[in-house]
């Protein structure tokens, strides 16, 4: 699902209307319609006030052009228009002479009114701004804002919650409307997936306009929203007549003394999404824990120590994930070094290679092409140096990944794997997924996707997605406290089965009811 910015969107809207031999209003009116079917479905005729603050622009026309239809089917709707500016969109005014041959007449707010009353059981719907924002609203209006949050109303936002730029974070985050759901046209916004800009929002749903079909699925995009119509195409089946050979030789290179538990993790989520086979290689300390807690895993291990330092590998594997309960005492550092030296397999790198490489820059240049890094924020920070924001996070973690041509998978509630200047935004995933050892889960399965030959690319896509989908599994069985690492691996086979059934919706459904 792609994520168009402001500036594609408005291009569909005037290619939709050019190729459609229709006018702008004709859309508005669309949207509209949208609106209204969603809240007439889910309140059925039902005498609750609804409040509707509408700016004067296009996103101010949408809430005058719902207020109609409101008003058509019997609803308790009161129009407050937000006087922010002297000047009005042309579909605006349209709309609203329409809503006054209806004898339905809006109250207009300006710096001097005084603030409407709203009770906590009345809705509110929100169009006063839209994806145009472009400053911070007036004080008069982020006073409005801040009233219409303080009132515990159900608040539904049109396209997205007014004072929310599309392209970077609020300067006051008490003047952005806070709402419960956001019905946003065509396509989602950059900013519902961001830490900083995405609590404003809880949930959201598209309403399809029937903008330009041509034009948005040529179009190319900075990210993607990926779901499971993504997710499906990457899918490579098991072959009938295949063995263990057939889908690669995994090595999970890491650990040290009491922290054998990461390398265990990787290696058992490495088998549990298809791995071949899988091999560790780690120090002496971890060899009993290994045997014992992943039997169907082989061991090498590195002398004597409680930490690795020196790295010979005595095969040709397949692909090689390494970092996790690392270390980075000297001898370490010293074998990581001299193994990127010589080593041309495919990479995944976690945890502790990664502050390896933070510390050591020098050593990217020696990673082969697409080597996969999976950095939490904090690794992230000191792999690419401190960002603004959300936003500038993004642009420097693109940067990087096209300046190292590696794959960059920024760890988060919403997941993005980048890669070759596009971001591709993880639908799957919940809170109780903030768990130990959930990395060391997704470095494993990463791993094994790459021994099974997904190119790396995919592998991150499909592997961050399979990953968030069995910790939603997991929930919905636990609730979200309850989920662990071990349970999200046991949980892997059911999230590859649901795939192909609808398990994955019930999954997120059961998941946003105990949230």
């Amino acid at each position: 699902m792609k994520i168009f910015s402001a500036e594609q969107i408005y291009k569909a809207d005037g290619l939709t209307i050019k190729n459609q031999q229709i006018t702008s209003d004709v859309l508005m009116e669309r949207a509209a319609i949208g609106l209204f079917e969603w809240l007439h479905e889910r309140l059925q005729g039902a005498s609750v006030k609804i409040h509707i603050f509408c700016g004067i622009g296009n996103n101010g026309g949408d809430g005058i052009a719902l207020a109609r239809h409101l008003h058509e089917h019997g609803y308790d709707a009161v129009v407050h228009v937000v006087n922010y500016s002297e000047k009005r969109s042309k579909d605006f005014l349209i709309n609203l002479e329409r809503l006054k041959d209806r004898k339905l007449w809006p109250e207009f707010l300006n710096e001097k009114s005084v603030l409407p009353e709203i009770d906590e059981n009345d809705i509110i719907i929100d169009a006063i701004f839209g994806i145009g924002l472009n400053r911070p609203p007036t004080d008069w209006v982020a006073n409005l804002i801040k009233h219409l949050n303080a009132s515990r109303a159900f608040t539904l936002s049109v396209d997205v919650p007014s004072g929310l730029f599309p392209d970077r974070v609020p300067d006051d985050f008490d003047a952005v409307v806070r709402a419960n759901f956001v019905l946003t046209i065509q396509a989602p916004k950059l900013s519902f997936f961001l830490p900083q800009t995405g609590i404003f929002i809880n949930q959201w749903e598209i309403i399809d306009i029937g903008m330009d079909g041509q034009y948005l699925l040529e179009t190319e995009t900075d990210y993607d929203f990926i779901t499971r119509a993504e997710i499906m195409p990457l899918y490579i089946p098991r072959e009938k007549f295949a063995h263990k050979g057939t889908y690669g030789h995994s090595v999970v290179l890491g650990g040290s003394y009491g922290k054998i538990g990461a390398v265990v993790l990787a290696a058992k989520a490495a088998l549990a999404i298809g791995s071949g086979l899988v091999t560790t290689y780690i120090p002496e300390c971890g060899y009993k824990i290994l045997q014992t807690a992943v039997p169907e895993a082989m061991v090498v291990t590195d002398g004597e120590d409680d930490f690795i330092n020196h790295i010979i590998i005595p095969f040709e594997p397949s692909v090689i994930g390494l970092g996790m309960g690392l270390g980075t005492k000297s001898n370490t550092v010293s074998a990581i070094a001299k193994f990127f030296g010589n080593n041309k397999k495919p990479l995944v790198i976690d945890a502790d290679g990664l502050n390896i490489l933070a510390k050591h820059p020098d050593l990217l240049k020696k990673l082969p092409p697409k080597t996969i890094l999976t950095p939490h924020e904090g690794e992230l920070r000191r792999l690419l140096g401190d960002w603004k924001d959300d936003f500038d996070k993004l642009k420097k973690a693109r940067t990087f990944s096209k300046a190292h041509d590696c794959v960059m998978v920024v760890k988060g509630a919403h997941t993005v794997v980048i890669y070759d200047g596009k971001g591709y935004i993880n639908s799957t995933g919940n809170p109780g997924m903030a768990t130990a050892g959930s990395g060391d889960v997704l470095a494993g399965m990463l791993t094994g996707l790459l021994a099974q030959g997904y190119p790396a690319p995919h592998a991150a896509i499909f592997g961050v997605f399979l990953h968030g989908l069995a910790g939603d599994l997991t929930a919905s069985k636990k609730g979200y406290e309850a989920v662990t690492a071990l349970g999200i691996i046991d949980t892997i086979g059911d999230a590859f089965v649901a795939l192909f059934n609808s398990d994955m919706e019930n999954a997120k459904k059961k998941t946003s009811a105990k949230s």
